[in-house]
């Protein structure tokens, strides 16, 4: 193993991460870096080096015909994207973050990924976790939330009857 890959054991599984990642990509910026500023105070602040920063591209759309079949290009979207390196203090390996979202905000794909990088450290882990992607996990689970109920309250039941012979 490299000494700039994280063991097995340290590293989040990949699904923990992709969610994590998830709240991030829909965490408006004002918001993020509010709480990204508030769970440093007590952090020493990392630096950091970009491998890509941040740079604004499009992406394809993609949909299916009733939400399960033959998929079809739907159009493109704006999408912004960074990656970074934590610097290794020490023998630690330097953690990469990553983010990606839609819309040209490029201060909020560097937030986004040094979050993940910092989320990726077992010794900053379960503070960044509860200061950051609970509270914001819960506040867009009850948004969707909302949505579904507004939804349902719209839906329309169809039957048919059947004449009489």
């Amino acid at each position: 193993m490299s000494a700039t890959s994280a063991s097995p054991s340290s590293a989040p599984p990949p699904a923990v991460r992709r969610a994590w990642m998830a709240v991030l990509a829909r965490t408006p910026r004002a918001d993020l870096e509010a709480a990204l500023e508030r769970a440093l105070r007590d952090i020493p602040t990392p630096t950091y080096d970009w491998l890509r920063p941040p740079e604004i591209g499009l992406a394809m759309v993609r949909g299916r015909v009733g939400g399960s079949g033959d998929p079809f290009n739907l159009g493109e979207a704006t999408v912004t994207r960074a990656t970074l390196r934590l610097r290794a203090s020490g023998d630690a390996a330097a953690a990469v973050g990553v983010a990606c979202h839609l819309g040209r905000d490029r201060r909020r794909a560097e937030l986004a990924a040094f979050a993940d990088a910092l989320l990726q450290m077992p010794e900053h882990h379960a503070v960044l976790h509860k200061q950051l992607i609970e509270p914001f996990a819960t506040q867009q689970a009850a948004k969707r939330a909302g949505r579904q109920q507004d939804a349902a309250a719209t839906r329309v039941e169809f039957f048919t009857m059947v004449r009489g012979d």
